[in-house]
C-alpha cells in the first residue's frame, strides 16, 4: 500500500472485544456489496495517547498505515495519519469547543482541506444526553468551496458499522479510514 490511494467507497465495521476497539475496513463493490477487506484496526481503550494501527489482514503481520495523536490527553488533539513507512499522509483533528453541540472535524492533506461536521443538529443533540447505540449519525465534509470532499454515515445496526465515500480524488484512501475509525473512537469523548 505505497504511493497515493483512491477508493471512492467503503465500509468500516467494529467488532465487539472487551478491552480494545476492533474495526475491518472494506472494499465496496460498485453494486454497494462488501468487496475486499482492505484493512483491520484496533484501538486499545483510555490509551494516554491515542495511536491507532491498520494491518494488512487479520493476522497483523503488516502494518500499512496509523494515525497517532500528536499530545498526550488533549481534548482538542490533532491526528496525524501516516503511510506503511512512516510518511505524512494527512492530519485530522476535533474541534473541541465546536464540538460541545455538534461533533466538528477538521481534516487536510496533499491538495485539500475540509470540515466535517454532524449533519442533524437534533442527532447532536440526542446523542450527548442519551446513550443509543443504533442511532444513525452521518458526517458530511466540505473543502473551502463547500463541495463535498468525504461522507461518513453510521448505519443504524447495534454494532458500529459506517459506509464511507469520498467524492474528492484528492483523499487518499488510509486518511479516509483513519478518520472513519476516529470518529467511531473520539466521539465518546
Amino acid at each position: 500500500m505505497t504511493g497515493e490511494m483512491y477508493l471512492p467507497a467503503f465500509f468500516v465495521k467494529q467488532k465487539f472485544a472487551m478491552t480494545t476497539n476492533r474495526y475491518e475496513v472494506w472494499a465496496a463493490n460498485p453494486d454497494g456489496s462488501f468487496g475486499d477487506l482492505m484493512a483491520v484496526a484496533q484501538q486499545k481503550r483510555l490509551a494516554f495517547k491515542e495511536e491507532v494501527t491498520f494491518y494488512s489482514d487479520e493476522s497483523q503481520s503488516r502494518a500499512v498505515f496509523s494515525f497517532k495523536a500528536r499530545k498526550k490527553i488533549d481534548l482538542n488533539a490533532g491526528y496525524d495519519v501516516f503511510d506503511e513507512n512512516r510518511q505524512t499522509l494527512g492530519f485530522f483533528r476535533k474541534d473541541f469547543g465546536k464540538s460541545l453541540l455538534r461533533s466538528t472535524f477538521h481534516l487536510e492533506g496533499p491538495g485539500y482541506q475540509g470540515v466535517g461536521q454532524e449533519r442533524s443538529q437534533a442527532v447532536a443533540v440526542v446523542r450527548r444526553f442519551m446513550d443509543i447505540p443504533f442511532l444513525p449519525i452521518h458526517f458530511d465534509f466540505t473543502g473551502p468551496g463547500g463541495g463535498t470532499i468525504l461522507q461518513v454515515e453510521r448505519q443504524s445496526s447495534v454494532r458500529d458499522k459506517y459506509t464511507v465515500t469520498v467524492p474528492e480524488r484528492a483523499v487518499d484512501f488510509r486518511v479516509a479510514a483513519a478518520v472513519a475509525v476516529g470518529l467511531d473512537a473520539l466521539m465518546q469523548r
